[in-house]
C-alpha cells in the first residue's frame, strides 16, 4: 500500500523545515528505516527515513525547499500504485501536480515551484515574502511571474540579485564587484531575530565588574581535588551561569518575559547560554536550572554545547529560556553590549578577567576582576533595578565558594 512520508514536527516551536538534500529519487527502491533525505530546522540537522520497504513513487519537493510540518514530501509504495491523493498541492490546484513516473534529472541550480492557487490582485507567495523579510527587501518594485501576477520566490531572488549587482553610489569607476554568497538558513534566522530584537525593545547596557578571586580559587580547588570530569566541565562560564541563577532567585522581577504588552513572571529559571557553533550562534536552554548543583549545571552545559556544535540538538532544547548568559571573556573581550533575546527582558554578558586597581585601607592593590555587561529592556526594567540586580550578581560571584554546591 502506498505510504506518504510527512515533514515531521521537530519541536514545539518548529513550523517548517528546510529539505536540505534528497538521498533517494523517484523510481528508486528503499528499505524501511533507510535515510532518504536530510532536513534542517533553524538550528539542527536531522535525517528523514523511509517508513516501509518499497519504491519512491513520488517526490513533491526539491533540495532547498522550505516545507511546512505535517506536509507530505514523498510517497513510498509498490510500482504502479496511485499517489495523486497524497499530493500536497492537489488540494489547491484541484489535481495532482506531480507525475507518478520517474522525473527527469533537474539541472544544477534549478528551483522547484510548488503550484499555487490563482490569486487576485497583487498576491505574494509565503516563500517570496520570507525571502524578502530575510533580506530586508521592499516588494513594491518586484514584478510577479505567477498566475495573475502572483509574486514568487524566484521573482524576488531575481530582483535581489539585480539590486546587488547595481554599483553603489560613490563606488570607484571600474571597481569589480565580488561574488556574494547567500546566507545560510541559520544565518538568515539570526539576522532576522537580531533586527526584530533591536526594533521591538528599548535596550540599554550597564557595565560593572566583580572580584574574581573566588572563581579562580574554586576552579583551582576543583582541578586539584575533583574528578577529571568535574575539572573539565566546571569552568568560568558554568560558575558565572550558576551565580546568575542564584541572583535571579533573589531578584525574580528579572526572570520574566514581556510580550503583547504584558509581563509574564516565571517561578523557575530556564537559563539560556550563548553557544558558538560552526553554523552560527545558538542558545541552548537548561530548564529548572535553580534545582541543579554547580557540577550538574556544568555537565548539562557541556552536553548541550556538544550537541549544538554537532548540529544535533533538539529544537525544544533551544526554546523557552527566561534569561540568557553570553560569555566572550575567553576571547579577551573587555566590554560589549549583548543583544536581548525577546521576549526575555535581560541578558548578562561575561567579559575577560583582568587585573584592576582597588583601594583597601588606603593602599592601592591589584586584584583579578571579571567584567559584566547587563543589557535590559527599558520598557520593563528601569536603570536602578537593573543596577541592583547587577550588584546581586557581583555578590554571588564574589562569594561563590560559600554558595556553590559541587
Amino acid at each position: 500500500m502506498a505510504t506518504p512520508v510527512e515533514m515531521p514536527k521537530l519541536g514545539n516551536a518548529v513550523e517548517e523545515c528546510l529539505l536540505a538534500r534528497w538521498y533517494k529519487r523517484r523510481g528508486e527502491t528503499v528499505s524501511a528505516g533507510e535515510v532518504i533525505a536530510s532536513i534542517e530546522t533553524d538550528k539542527s540537522n536531522f535525517e528523514l527515513t523511509a517508513p516501509v520497504d518499497g519504491t519512491m513513487l513520488a517526490v513533491y519537493f526539491e533540495d532547498g525547499d522550505v516545507v511546512p510540518v505535517y506536509t507530505n514530501v514523498c510517497v513510498v509504495g509498490a510500482p504502479g500504485e496511485p499517489v495523486g491523493q497524497f499530493d500536497p498541492r492537489a488540494a489547491t490546484t484541484g489535481q495532482s501536480a506531480v507525475a507518478e513516473t520517474p522525473a527527469p534529472a533537474r539541472e544544477p541550480g534549478a528551483t522547484a515551484r510548488v503550484a499555487a492557487p490563482p490569486a487576485t490582485g497583487r498576491a505574494i507567495s509565503p516563500r517570496a515574502r520570507r525571502f524578502a523579510d530575510d533580506h530586508g527587501l521592499s516588494l513594491s518594485a518586484v514584478s510577479g511571474s505567477g498566475p495573475r501576477g502572483r509574486i514568487l520566490e524566484a521573482d524576488v531572488k531575481r530582483y535581489y540579485e539585480a539590486v546587488q549587482q547595481t554599483p553603489a553610489i560613490g563606488a570607484a569607476p571600474g571597481a569589480a564587484a565580488g561574488r556574494r554568497a547567500g546566507l545560510s538558513p541559520l544565518r538568515r534566522t539570526i539576522a532576522r531575530r537580531m533586527r526584530q530584537s533591536l526594533v521591538s525593545t528599548a535596550q540599554y547596557t550597564l557595565n560593572a565588574s566583580a572580584g574574581a578571586a573566588g572563581l579562580l580559587a574554586l576552579r583551582a580547588r576543583i582541578k586539584s581535588t575533583g574528578s577529571a570530569e568535574d575539572a573539565s566541565a566546571v569552568n568560568i562560564t558554568a560558575m558565572v551561569v550558576f551565580c546568575a541563577i542564584r541572583a535571579l532567585e533573589a531578584v525574580p522581577e528579572m526572570n520574566v518575559e514581556f510580550q503583547d504588552e504584558a509581563i509574564r513572571p516565571h517561578a523557575s529559571v530556564h537559563i539560556g547560554f550563548a553557544c558558538d557553533t560552526p553554523r552560527g550562534l545558538v542558545v541552548p536552554v537548561i530548564r529548572d536550572s535553580q534545582d541543579l548543583t554547580l557540577s550538574q549545571l556544568a555537565a548539562q552545559i557541556r552536553t548541550l554545547t556538544a550537541r549544538a556544535v554537532a548540529g544535533s540538538i533538539p529544537p525544544d532544547d533551544l526554546a523557552g529560556g527566561t534569561f540568557t548568559v553570553s560569555n566572550l571573556g575567553s576571547y579577551g573581550v573587555e566590554s560589549f553590549s549583548p543583544i536581548l533575546n525577546p521576549p526575555q527582558v535581560a541578558i548578562l554578558g561575561v567579559n575577560a578577567i583582568q587585573l584592576k586597581p582597588v583601594r583597601r585601607d588606603g593602599v592601592v592593590e591589584f586584584a583579578d576582576h571579571i567584567g559584566l555587561s547587563l543589557t535590559c529592556d527599558h520598557q520593563v526594567i528601569d536603570g536602578a533595578p537593573a543596577a541592583r540586580f547587577l550588584q546581586v550578581v557581583r555578590d554571588r560571584i564574589e562569594n561563590i565558594e560559600s554558595i556553590a554546591r559541587i
